[in-house]
């Protein structure tokens, strides 16, 4: 669409100059994106940037505030305004731009875009949510999270794109903080990061900047509106509560104006507020948890261990107020399904085939009472049907959730699906299912796959259903997205059916 055809699609052209030279160069180098759905409306997003790499991490701009024009669109081919207005985007937030929109009807298609001086930014496409209590159509929810972009080309985040799900669900890792001599393997780097590892503001914002370059990145924000929240990497590797307030105020601020968050998660010094609950209609409460903000120290490392350091009752991964919270939920909902997003594997992985317990430290294995009061609420709030979403392994993964995991026979309470990276680890490799050690130490876990890719959910009353997408190669663009295996739960069935390759 030319300027001309655009501003007589509805944008007014009486806004004040913006600097005195009026042109600043492209500014729409990082794209568009939305966000938090719900059933009158999102967030919009965007971030001035002609120049994303600039040392001082301004992406360019000038220092003076910047009109952004805005607009939401009934149809693609944009003859409908349906909403518009004007956003100030100003230098302490890097020129980034949250717009909440409200108003709109629910459960439909979007489109919407930005206007800066004589600029026209792509257009993107988002959704409302159902109406509160509104079963309707199914929900297709992509699950995605590890890119790390010296380990390879996004592939899956166009296959995501070409997807066009009602829903992106980004459960961290978004970025990776280390430097460029970070490698993959010996000698290994697919593509560089530019210089050292993240500490500073305009590092972080320079990283973002980086990623959100690639264009598969900004395809899959443009084709569908994210749920995102943070891991690790965003800030450093295997962090916690600990993490020094200078650094964590310079990642979670980077992290913000990068992201499609609503104003409540604008983060306050040392502080940003990620965990939430989204509801669509009747059929699914997500309720999106934060893993790192909150939680107590390690007892012995983040890594496999068998720690001998007894795991208190009072321990916490969540935060008493998070845990509360997310309690709570679980008693008021009256959702069909309740799907838990969240970062670190939730169910038990043993490595050790005798009597120890070999074990991930930073994951639920590390926090084992939390897991416990957390598991327990959830049955004792009669929860209809639950579903543990995680990020972080590298690898796809099904399970049955149990409370008791040392008893083979245990009920299932529930099930996990942890995603694979979408580039973190390299290609990745076939797993023989006749020689991976895993699920004979771990009857509970059903699935496991090595390479690259996402998660594609449908959930409808009746089932949730798992497609495993993977991408063979990440070392080169251009690899095509499989369905390397389906996995269902059903309504009121809380264990695992077979997976389907």
């Amino acid at each position: 669409m030319s300027r001309r055809s655009f501003l007589a699609a509805g944008f007014t052209t009486g806004l004040p100059s913006l600097v005195p030279s009026a042109d600043f160069g492209e500014p729409f180098t990082l794209g568009v994106a939305s966000g938090d759905p719900d059933p009158g409306g999102f967030v919009l997003w965007t971030r001035l940037a002609p120049d994303p790499m600039a040392e001082d991490g301004f992406g360019g701009m000038p220092q003076e505030p910047v009109p952004v024009q805005w607009q939401v669109l009934a149809d693609p081919a944009g003859k409908t305004v349906v909403r518009s207005g004007t956003e100030l985007a100003v230098r302490d937030w890097a020129h980034s731009v949250h717009v909440t929109v409200a108003g709109l009807r629910p459960g439909r298609p979007y489109w919407y875009r930005f206007k800066a001086g004589p600029y026209v930014s792509p257009t993107g496409r988002t959704l409302t949510a159902p109406a509160l209590g509104a079963i309707g159509r199914p929900l297709r929810m992509a699950v995605c999270s590890c890119a790390n972009y010296q380990h390879g080309y996004f592939t899956a985040y166009a296959a995501i794109a070409a997807e066009q799900p009602d829903l992106v669900l980004n459960l961290g890792d978004y970025i990776y903080e280390q430097g460029s001599d970070h490698l993959l393997g010996p000698g290994v780097k697919v593509r560089d990061h530019g210089g050292p590892e993240a500490v500073t503001l305009a590092d972080y914002r320079r990283r973002h900047a980086l990623y959100k370059t690639d264009p598969d990145l900004r395809a899959a924000h443009a084709a569908a509106p994210w749920v995102a929240v943070m891991d690790d990497h965003e800030v450093v590797n295997n962090w916690t509560n600990l993490i020094p307030a200078e650094r964590r105020q310079a990642a979670f601020r980077a992290y913000y104006e990068h992201l499609p968050l609503r104003p409540a998660a604008r983060p306050g010094g040392t502080a940003i507020q990620l965990y939430r609950r989204l509801r669509w209609g009747g059929l699914a409460s997500l309720h999106v948890l934060d893993t790192r903000q909150y939680r107590d120290p390690h007892l012995c490392g983040a890594g496999f261990n068998d720690c001998p350091a007894p795991d208190g009752p009072s321990r916490t991964m969540l935060g008493l107020d998070q845990e509360q919270w997310l309690l709570d939920g679980f008693h008021r909902s009256r959702a069909r399904w309740d799907l838990v997003g969240q970062q670190v594997f939730f169910g038990q992985r043993d490595r050790d085939p005798g009597p120890g317990r070999l074990v991930r430290q930073d994951a639920w294995d590390g926090y084992t009472a939390a897991r416990m009061r957390v598991s327990e609420g959830w049955v004792e709030a009669g929860a209809r049907n639950v579903a543990v979403l995680t990020g972080d392994v590298h690898a796809h993964w099904a399970g049955d959730l149990v409370l008791d995991y040392d008893d083979p026979a245990a009920r299932p309470i529930g099930a996990e699906f942890a995603v694979t990276s979408i580039t973190t680890g390299g290609d990745g490799t076939d797993v023989d299912p006749v020689t991976d050690p895993l699920p004979a130490v771990n009857p509970h876990l059903k699935l496991h796959l090595r390479h690259r890719g996402y998660l594609m959910l449908e959930v409808t009353p009746s089932a949730l259903t798992a497609a495993f997408k993977i991408v063979r190669y990440v070392s080169r663009p251009g690899a095509t997205a499989e369905t390397a295996a389906t996995v269902r739960l059903h309504d009121r069935v809380p264990g695992l059916g077979a997976a389907t390759a």
